[in-house]
């Protein structure tokens, strides 16, 4: 279905090519999953596969690109519409109409689906990926999560042969995920849609992959079953790692299995308990009391109170649309707020000057591209080393321990995702406040970037800031977070640490959790300082 031919990728200016003497084969329904560090050229590969690369994008293609027979090269992205369906990282840049029911229907009137068809692929979709109860919301109201789900119902509502999805669960929770890659494989299965899957929260899609292409940077694409390319790569989800360690073979792709093997390694953590993080808790930082948030009708915060201690770092946590991302707002100062009080070294944030607040409560958004408005990295960042009055070299220093080696004479738009939401937290980061939001701060991170990152929380922590961050990354929140907060329908429900919280929940347990339960081991860290 999908053939490159020695293909080669270079972009103007660069040095080496992307994508290097690439030969590979994927089948007809089959479910691929692209994995690699961030930047080894993931959204490169995938670009390639409608001719978005290098059509739309520039830079030099050499060899050949066919799907279904047809070459990328002798015809434009738009004569693919009907063949192969793209989702990009960020759903909101690719909506073109105001409703959910509106941009489901888009792409078929395009494709001059006669109306009845029409209106019956919608209801299907809506029912196959949760979103019915949406329908008539404006898409700018609806949470990362709901417009990730909308934007691959947008696409499969032109029943496209082939589907590329670049990082389609990195808004999701964990159920939601689920929902959508059942609805996926349900594709794949009972359609013989063949699906390419760019995701770097690998522990979610893995066991659903029938093959596994990996990109270690270097420009050639390794392609394999996934338990055979994951037994040396640098990127593995914790269950493979965990399987390294225990020395099983073959590698364990689903919890299911890992169970299945894991009683000798239960065993000899029997009477061991994990090495925690000593962090002292210092004062409160921000106190935030009976906080409410409104869109409308609906109650977003209902009078949630909290309290964030330097020294601590916070996972707020829960559903998508649960109000996670306006409670950050809220704190923040910059967000609507209908009611309540916040309270930073007895300032409310939101009755400051923009340049103040973000001295004493930081946030990057979701969508960290916003905070991004100069034409290169080396220009953001020796702004940020202005704006925060640090040293010259601060910001970039920082960037480089997120993710070494981005071309400061970069455009930021021209970044992947990843590498761009590492540049915000860097220009964040760098000016050192108070108290510290981050709405989603490991989408894009592949899992070496979220190590890196971890650590630089550890050491914010330690210097006595307080650090919050909403997300959906349960393997992540097992590394680096103290507490757990969860969130249901804009009311606070769970409140403790991290292990009392995420080992008793279903939806918010990472792999070692559900593996290794009722005992309450986290991560591959603890197991190994454990046995060692």
């Amino acid at each position: 279905m999908i053939e490159f031919s020695r293909v080669s990728i270079t972009y103007a200016e660069a040095t080496t090519p992307v994508l290097s003497e690439v030969d590979l084969l994927v089948e007809e329904g089959e479910l691929c999953l692209v994995a690699g560090r961030t930047g080894s050229g993931k959204s490169t590969f995938l670009g390639a596969i409608n001719g978005l690369v290098p059509h739309f994008t520039g830079g030099h293609l050499r060899g050949s690109v066919r799907v279904a027979g047809k070459d990328t090269s002798q015809h434009p992205p738009r004569e693919f519409a009907e063949l192969v369906g793209v989702v990009g990282q960020d759903p909101l840049a690719g909506f073109v109409t105001d409703t959910v029911e509106e941009e489901l229907a888009y792409g078929m009137e395009q494709l001059a689906v006669p109306p009845e068809v029409m209106r019956k692929r919608v209801e299907e979709t809506l029912d196959l990926l949760g979103v019915a109860d949406l329908r008539h919301r404006p898409l700018r109201t609806l949470s990362g999560g709901q417009q990730q789900r909308v934007a691959i119902g947008s696409v499969l509502t032109a029943h496209p042969k082939v589907l590329v999805l670049d990082e389609p669960t990195s808004a999701l929770d964990p159920t939601a995920a689920e929902e959508v890659l059942a609805a996926i494989t349900r594709l794949v299965h009972d359609l013989g849609t063949t699906v390419v899957v760019a995701e770097h929260r690998m522990e979610r899609v893995a066991q659903y992959a029938d093959r596994l292409l990996y990109l270690p940077g270097d420009g050639s694409i390794r392609s394999g079953t996934p338990a055979e390319i994951l037994a040396d790569a640098d990127v593995a989800p914790p269950l493979v790692e965990l399987g390294r360690l225990a020395g099983w073979s073959p590698l364990p792709l689903s919890v299911r299995d890992a169970r299945r093997r894991a009683g000798p390694l239960r065993d000899r953590l029997t009477g061991r308990t994990p090495v925690l993080p000593e962090r002292v808790a210092a004062p409160v930082k921000l106190a935030a009391s009976k906080i409410v948030v409104r869109y409308g009708e609906l109650v977003a915060v209902r009078e949630v109170s909290l309290d964030l201690r330097g020294g601590q770092i916070v996972a707020l946590m829960g559903r998508n649309g649960s109000g996670k991302s306006s409670l950050l707002w809220a704190l923040q100062g910059s967000g609507p707020r209908h009611g309540g009080k916040v309270d930073v070294g007895g300032q409310d944030p939101k009755s400051l000057k923009p340049h103040r607040a973000r001295k004493l409560v930081g946030l990057v958004p979701q969508t960290p591209g916003d905070l991004l408005y100069l034409d290169s990295v080396d220009a953001e960042c020796t702004q940020a080393d202005l704006e925060s009055e640090a040293g010259a070299g601060s910001c970039r220093a920082m960037l480089d321990r997120l993710t070494p080696g981005i071309d400061g004479g970069k455009h930021p738009r021209d970044l992947s995702e990843g590498q761009r939401l590492a540049l915000v937290l860097a220009i964040q980061l760098t000016a050192r406040p108070e108290v510290m939001l981050l709405d989603e701060p490991t989408r894009g991170l592949d899992y070496h970037a979220k190590r890196h990152f971890g650590a630089v929380l550890a050491e914010l922590a330690a210097e006595g800031a307080a650090i919050v961050l909403a997300t959906h990354d349960v393997e992540f929140v097992a590394t680096a977070a103290d507490r757990v907060v969860v969130m249901a329908e804009g009311d606070v429900v769970a409140d403790g640490p991290t292990a009392e919280v995420v080992v008793a929940s279903p939806a918010f347990a990472p792999q070692v959790a559900k593996v290794l339960a009722p005992a309450e081991w986290l991560t591959v860290d603890q197991v190994a300082k454990a046995l060692a």
